[in-house]
């Protein structure tokens, strides 16, 4: 399908630039994939739609204070966003301007690091002098979409759940969830199990050109023994599997045992990286449900969904949000795709 056919018209007023709260007072379309029904709910509603023995997936990666600023030998000021821990104190980083960003860069705190590479991506590699997590806790500030303009929490951009440090940008369906609602969920019989995605900044990059010749970010995942075996059980048993997220979509997709071609729905536990690219026409083996925000304009999480969902009432289902004046992107409202 060519790229014009995931592109859509946002009046920019209903872009969030803040959370619900609570959390779980923000708006959910529930898409009914068999019947092509949307239906306009509150989050908190969405335990109407789960039963036990469903299994609900979520992406505990903790975003980091990955943006903050150095300057080369000359004193210009480099814009820093670390991207991904390679190996200790070894980073891959997207920096601004980047063709002043050469040699040797000092931060705040005494922080210094070399420019040691250039990713074909245009991406650096820079080796630090050490100690970059405890700096970057001093040093760093969150990173926002660029859509977004207002000062907010940094809490409010972490999932209740966010554990494992390591994402540029929040696994977003998951910001809907309260501690409340979750233990509601679980005391109705519902299993909650854990993967870990780390959120690179490709996810708020549109695709610029034919589909066909988009390459995914890559990122790192893993997937503990626990849950790699609670997904096999459920799906043995006939039990759902419902994704919070696309980053739990691609995880879970990408760990499927053998092959991408395989027939089994299993997945494998442990640690990878993932390109995938999920678009129309890719077959799902692992997921039966999809807690998801709405996003952007020829975004691959766009295709994504449209993939999951089909891509005629995907593309409904946001002309209506739009008409009924849904909060879109990372702090907006939420679908629920059954």
């Amino acid at each position: 399908m060519p790229l014009e056919d995931y592109d859509y018209s946002l009046p920019p007023a209903l872009i969030a630039q803040s959370g619900a709260e609570p959390r779980d007072s923000s708006r959910l379309m529930v898409v009914h994939r068999g019947t092509g029904q949307l239906e306009h709910r509150i989050f908190r509603d969405i335990t109407e739609y789960l039963r036990p023995g469903d299994l609900l997936v979520l992406n505990q990666s903790k975003v980091i204070p990955a943006r903050t600023f150095a300057t080369n030998a000359h004193g210009t000021r480099i814009e820093v966003l670390l991207v991904r821990e390679l190996k200790p104190d070894l980073w891959e980083a997207m920096l601004k301007p980047a063709k002043r960003a050469k040699g040797l860069l000092r931060f705040a705190d005494g922080l210094m690091a070399e420019v040691v590479n250039v990713e074909d991506d245009g991406t650096r590699v820079l080796h630090f002098t050490g100690g970059v997590w405890e700096h970057l806790e001093r040093i760093g500030k969150t990173p926002l979409p660029p859509y977004i303009h207002a000062s907010i929490d940094p809490q409010r951009y972490q999932t209740v759940y966010a554990k494992t440090p390591g994402s540029v940008a929040a696994p977003t369906a998951g910001l809907h969830f309260t501690p409340q609602l979750l233990q509601r969920i679980y005391e109705m019989g519902v299993e909650l199990h854990f993967v870990t995605l780390h959120v690179g900044p490709g996810t708020f990059k549109p695709v610029q050109e034919d589909p066909d010749r988009h390459l995914m970010h890559l990122e790192p995942y893993e997937i503990p023994p626990e849950t790699a075996q609670a997904v096999n059980q459920a799906k043995a048993e006939g039990r759902r599997i419902i994704a919070v997220g696309t980053t739990v979509v691609r995880t879970l997709e990408s760990a499927r045992e053998n092959s991408l071609s395989s027939a089994s729905g299993r997945v494998k536990a442990g640690v990878g990286e993932t390109r995938l690219f999920i678009r129309p026409g890719f077959d799902f083996k692992v997921i039966d449900a999809l807690i998801t925000n709405f996003h952007l304009p020829k975004s691959t999480l766009l295709m994504l969904v449209s993939a999951f969902a089909g891509y005629d009432l995907t593309m409904r289902a946001y002309r209506m949000a739009v008409e009924e004046r849904y909060r879109f992107y990372s702090l907006g409202d939420a679908m629920l795709i059954l």
